[in-house]
C-alpha cells in the first residue's frame, strides 16, 4: 500500500492525521457549533475520542476506504480542521466528501481551497469519476463551499439523519470528473 501524500494549496497543507494533532482535534471539533454541523462529530469530543478518530482513519488509508487529512496552514503547524474523502468505491469509481473547520477559521474561503484540492486528489490521485457530498439544510455555508468547487444539487434527502434526536434533511450535491475537467481542472493546487 501507497503511503498517504501530503497535498498542497496556496495557503494550506493537508496530510495525513497523526496523535499529535490530539489537543487541536479536540479543541476545535469538541466546539458545540462545528458538531452541530457534522454527522458524525460527537459532543463532548475528548481526548479518546480523537484517538479513535485518528487510528480509524489510518488505517481507514490502509485499507483503501477513506483519505483523512488534517488542514493546517502552511507557515503556521497544527491542524485547524480535517477534510477527506469517505467510502471510497473503487469499483464504481466514487467518493464521498466531507469536512469541517474550527469555527475562527469559518469565512477565509479555506475551506473551498482544501475541497478544491480534495477534488484534484480525487480525479488525478485515485482515478474517481464522481464525488459527492451531503450537508444540512440548515448550514447553507457548506452548500456554497460546494457550489464553489463546482458541484451540483442532486437532490434533498428528507428527515434522513438525525442530530441531536431530531429528523433533519440532507442535500446532496456531485460532480463528474468530466465537468471538473470542462470546469478548469486543479483549481485547488498551489
Amino acid at each position: 500500500m501507497r503511503t498517504q501524500p501530503v497535498l498542497y494549496t496556496k495557503r494550506l497543507i493537508l496530510r495525513p492525521q497523526q496523535l499529535t494533532d490530539i489537543p487541536e482535534l479536540v479543541r476545535w471539533a469538541g466546539d458545540f457549533e462545528v458538531a452541530d454541523t457534522a454527522l458524525n462529530i460527537p459532543h463532548p469530543y475528548n481526548d479518546e475520542a480523537a484517538i479513535q478518530w485518528i487510528n480509524y482513519s489510518l488505517e481507514s488509508w490502509k485499507n483503501q476506504q477513506q483519505a483523512v487529512f488534517a488542514i493546517e496552514f502552511k507557515y503556521k503547524p497544527g491542524l485547524i480542521g480535517v477534510i477527506g474523502l469517505a467510502s471510497i468505491d473503487y469499483r464504481h469509481r466514487n467518493a464521498e466528501m466531507g469536512y469541517w473547520l474550527g469555527v475562527p477559521f469559518w469565512g477565509q474561503g479555506l475551506a473551498t481551497e482544501a475541497a478544491a484540492r480534495i477534488l484534484a486528489f480525487a480525479f488525478e490521485g485515485l482515478d474517481l469519476d464522481r464525488v459527492y457530498a451531503q450537508y444540512f439544510v440548515r448550514n447553507p455555508a457548506s452548500g456554497r463551499i460546494l457550489e464553489k468547487i463546482g458541484m451540483q444539487q442532486e437532490g434533498r434527502l428528507r428527515s434522513h439523519v438525525r442530530q441531536w434526536g431530531k429528523p433533519e434533511d440532507l442535500i446532496l450535491c456531485g460532480i463528474l470528473r468530466t465537468e471538473w475537467l470542462k470546469n478548469g481542472q486543479g483549481r485547488g493546487e498551489g
